[in-house]
């Protein structure tokens, strides 16, 4: 890296639509990363041991962190649970955080934990062309038995997201605490290696996000009998797509996953579920405003059943950089599960944020425009189809 690179970190912070007191927002509990980025990116095709031209950042990242960021961006209240060391980039991350006004409680501080850390080298077209993890700290602190004592937080979250940065033993603690209650939980995968570790605990998720990648490795983590390749995704069309993963994707529901998030990238996404698509909280008080501006632009109950759904991504994005869009299309859904639109609205809204973050140097952009993002929606929602009804599963 050429030293005289470096920038400042960029921590400015501008929530235009957080929860007001008297709507009383919901409060989702995120339980995962909170990790400090350095990204750095060439201003030229980087050469093999030699340094290159560019800008190096530091970013607020972490996936559970940045899903939590877009939430609280659209609306709603996160409670983060996560773990953090007292040293430099432990303090960034923390000080950051409070500017947001979001609670700490959940948040374990302390000189023994090393705050996880990773190094992104981005190619000229803002795909990572390298990256290094320093993240075992997570398993290591973020135990099940600080996660217990945040019960009550759980217990009366409209839904729980949880990362694969967790142990399988705090990954299986916060899940049996949701499902004392039946709280909804979304399990985020973060990487192929990882996303195995769905393994102990695919009986309690009820959404899952995983790329083609990520899928193929949990569905051959839940089926060791069989084994699913990689398949070949170029110039496929969605038919052709969808019945190379269909394989993989029915293993997830049948070991109880309800509903399957499947992110194509460019090409959109796959909503799959072998039962009806409504998972509306009964309890959720409405966040207003994103409630009725999706509601007005995305009119609910397009479809009822379950199925297969192909939603396409927006078109128009202007990429800069991918690493965040993947985060904010999870805080986008989970946002708007918790105002009270339904599955397909929410997946809408979801594309439609992740759509905002690729335009971005940061992982989440600074402010969301909410009327953007509805039109943005609107787009994605009009444009979804059933690609399988429920009865061809």
């Amino acid at each position: 890296m050429d030293r005289h690179s470096r920038q400042k970190p960029h921590w400015s912070v501008k929530i235009e639509n957080r929860k007001d007191e008297e709507e009383g927002g919901a409060e989702p509990v995120l339980i995962g990363g909170m990790v400090l980025d350095i990204h750095a990116t060439p201003s030229i095709p980087p050469n093999p041991r030699t340094t290159t031209p560019g800008k190096v950042r530091y970013a607020a990242g972490g996936v559970a962190r940045n899903i939590a960021e877009c939430v609280s961006k659209l609306g709603a209240n996160p409670f983060m649970i996560s773990a953090l060391g007292s040293d430099m980039a432990g303090n960034l991350l923390l000080e950051y955080w409070k500017s947001t006004g979001l609670p700490t409680e959940g948040i374990r501080m302390e000189h023994e934990i090393d705050t996880p850390v990773v190094s992104i080298v981005f190619d000229t077209e803002g795909e990572s062309a390298a990256a290094v993890a320093s993240v075992e700290s997570l398993e290591q602190f973020l135990t099940p038995k600080w996660i217990q004592q945040f019960k009550s937080n759980i217990t009366s979250a409209p839904i729980v997201m949880v990362d694969a940065n967790l142990s399988p033993l705090a990954l299986e603690a916060s899940c049996q605490l949701a499902a004392e209650v039946g709280t909804p939980v979304w399990f985020e995968p973060v990487s192929v290696a990882k996303s195995r570790r769905i393994v102990s605990i695919a009986k309690y998720i009820t959404f899952t996000s995983p790329n083609e990648d990520e899928l193929i490795a949990m569905a051959n983590a839940l089926s060791p009998k069989h084994t699913f390749s990689q398949i070949q995704k170029d110039n496929s069309t969605i038919t052709s797509l969808f019945q190379q993963l269909k394989p993989a994707i029915m293993i997830l529901l049948e070991k109880g996953i309800k509903v399957v998030i499947l992110t194509l990238g460019s090409k959109g996404v796959l909503l799959c579920s072998k039962k009806q698509f409504n998972f509306q909280h009964p309890t959720i008080p409405n966040n207003k405003k994103l409630e009725e501006t999706i509601n007005l632009a995305c009119p609910p109950d397009r479809f009822s059943r379950g199925g297969i759904v192909h939603f396409p991504a927006v078109s128009r994005a202007a990429v800069v950089r991918l690493t965040g869009a993947g985060d904010c299309l999870v805080g986008g859904a989970v946002a708007s599960v918790c105002a009270g639109l339904d599955l397909m609205q929410s997946v809408a809204v979801g594309i439609a944020t992740a759509k905002a973050a690729v335009e971005v140097e940061t992982n989440v952009p600074v402010e969301f425009n909410l009327e953007k993002v509805a039109e943005d929606a609107r787009s994605v929602y009009l444009g979804a189809k059933v690609v399988f009804c429920q009865s061809m599963l």
